[in-house]
């Protein structure tokens, strides 16, 4: 039976897996692709969402806010380091949060929130730019993608 914090990170990691699966997609040569002016990166899009979740569990753990890092990448093995890296960070993070964190108030955009209720959110925002980054995949060419979440 799993714990509660292994059930957390179960429903994110379905969502993580296939952000993975989408690297693998991508060359070199797409990963300054942005479909409109003042729109991220191809590269930077994948790593806002792996760096994302690492701020706000860091929200969670903390109590204070920090902007998502923005590590530097010169092509797509590195995205696919900087992912796997973060990856492997909000894991063992999230497996270590205690209870009084998940239930404990932060604020975040004006209002107050669990912990528990923050990694919802964030959850939604993976899903959100996850979606922006399917869309930047069609534009590109490619066809064959993944289903939205690795299934159960």
């Amino acid at each position: 039976m799993m714990s509660h914090n292994e059930e957390l990170w179960a429903g994110l990691s379905r969502h993580r897996e296939v952000l993975i699966q989408l690297t693998e997609l991508v060359d070199d040569e797409h990963i300054h692709f942005k479909p409109w002016e003042g729109a991220m990166t191809l590269g930077e899009l994948v790593v806002h969402i792996a760096t994302s979740l690492d701020m706000f569990l860091n929200l969670v753990i903390t109590g204070n806010f920090a902007p998502p890092a923005k590590p530097e990448f010169a092509g797509i093995d590195d995205i696919r380091r900087i992912v796997e890296e973060y990856t492997a960070k909000s894991k063992a993070e999230i497996l270590s949060l205690t209870p009084e964190q998940l239930s404990g108030l932060v604020d975040f955009n004006r209002k107050k929130l669990p912990g528990e209720s923050l990694l919802q959110l964030c959850k939604d925002h993976e899903v959100h730019h996850k979606g922006q980054l399917f869309t930047y995949l069609r534009i590109i060419g490619i066809e064959k993608l993944p289903f939205f979440i690795q299934p159960v």
